[in-house]
């Protein structure tokens, strides 16, 4: 059986060929070779971080019509979600990011959109670096950046970033698929460790496209990969597209896991589910404020989760979670 020989290859620490990849995912979701690479994704998963998933949780820096009209974003001005425009204040910024401490997320994600005043958001961060527990770490989740602002953002503070080229970036959004990886270029520059994601899938994309964005993110050694399936935002032309099923998105998930190197050890899904964690998924996301999945002002309200429901996901997935700073963002 081919899949047999595969994950003998990726037991060995060998690295998987884009015809290998594509493989995979072309198994059925609900095939006894698809379990067998979910169930592989997760033992190589816990063998790599010691059997302890992590949580990190995300607040919103403001919320704001995007004219980068990612199609897919409840923030795009071609959506029509939202109209106007709203911030925290510093003083609310620090408020968040210290509710997650006291909840034991293992990092704090600062979001804006891509459009938020850059010189604005250092400032509210270095607010909240200042009000944090040293050993608290920060990571910022904003738009494309040149090298120059790339180390603005080391020097307030932030450990990392998330960044990922989106599939299908370019024609799904109005951003630059080669602006988009020249950021990732500055942050690794600048000394910012980099995660990213497989995202956002849709029923659309082909297993060809997929493969090569697990290649892309192999690419460049980042703390985690993962993927994330496309929720639909409603009355958006691209929810006609309509939305993968949780257990693809775990197929996908675990093949993500395989086609990475054993130097990656986070491998992320989006949103929680057991099924990511069964398949291999070792870190999840809590959130608050805007997010680009949901059509609530305060996520909070609507999808987006808690520290301690992640937590609970996990542990009803056979994961124990670990227990400060987290790993991923730190040299081991």
């Amino acid at each position: 059986m081919r899949t047999k020989e595969i994950l003998k290859k990726t037991r060995s620490g060998d690295v998987l060929s884009k015809e290998e990849i594509i493989y995979l995912l072309g198994l059925m979701p609900d095939s006894p070779e698809a379990y067998m690479v979910m169930a592989e994704a997760n033992r190589l998963s816990k063998e790599l971080s010691e059997g302890k998933a992590e949580v990190r949780a995300q607040f919103a820096i403001n919320l704001a019509p995007c004219s980068c009209n990612c199609l897919f974003c409840s923030f795009a001005t071609v959506n029509g979600v939202f109209a106007k425009e709203t911030e925290l204040t510093p003083e609310q910024a620090v408020a968040y990011a210290r509710q997650f401490e006291i909840d034991g997320a293992n990092a704090v994600f600062m979001m804006s959109t891509a459009q938020y005043p850059f010189a604005r958001f250092v400032e509210v961060a270095e607010e909240v670096r200042k009000n944090l527990k040293p050993e608290t770490i920060l990571i910022a989740n904003v738009g494309d950046l040149t090298l120059k602002n790339a180390i603005r953002l080391k020097d307030a503070g932030f450990s990392g970033v998330y960044h990922a080229l989106r599939l299908r970036e370019g024609t799904d959004t109005d951003l630059s698929a080669e602006k988009r990886k020249q950021s990732i270029s500055n942050f690794v520059e600048a000394g910012l460790k980099v995660g990213t994601c497989v995202e956002p899938v849709g029923p659309e994309h082909t297993n060809g496209e997929l493969a090569e964005m697990i290649e892309f993110t192999a690419s460049f050694n980042p703390s985690y990969s993962g993927a994330a399936r496309r929720i639909p935002i409603p009355g958006t032309a691209i929810a006609k597209r309509g939305v993968i099923s949780e257990l693809r998105m775990a197929q996908i998930v675990a093949v993500t896991r395989l086609g990475m190197p054993r130097s990656v050890i986070g491998n992320c899904t989006h949103e929680p589910c057991t099924l990511g964690a069964i398949a291999g998924a070792n870190l999840f996301w809590a959130e608050v404020g805007a997010n680009p999945r949901d059509i609530e002002e305060k996520t909070e309200e609507g999808r987006g989760e808690t520290v301690k429901s992640c937590q609970s996901i996990f542990h009803e997935s056979n994961w124990d979670v670990w227990d400060g700073p987290s790993r991923y963002y730190n040299n081991r």
